[in-house]
């Protein structure tokens, strides 16, 4: 089976909260859905994650040549430093 594309998860992602935010599903249709809605979420999330990691940020060295870093990724669960949130 293919993979799914970030785009159609996340499209089927927002169909899934739609339908459990109208509240007119059963129980077990409501667990069903819900259990895809996680799948879809999980897919995105890691799909993001591997673009994230392979964007790189053009910069400028000592002599103003362009060079390329590797974007900063930060590991799952650390936040941000945010002084002002302390």
């Amino acid at each position: 089976m293919a993979e799914i594309k970030f785009e159609k998860a996340m499209k089927r992602l927002e169909e899934i909260v739609d339908e459990l935010e109208k509240g007119e599903l059963d129980i077990d249709k409501s667990l069903e859905i819900f259990e895809e809605g996680i799948k879809m979420s999980r897919l995105c999330s890691k799909k993001l994650n591997e673009a994230e990691a392979k964007i790189e940020k053009l910069t400028k060295n000592q002599k103003g040549e362009l060079i390329t870093e590797l974007f900063p990724v930060e590991e799952e669960g650390s936040e941000p430093d945010d002084e002002e949130a302390s």
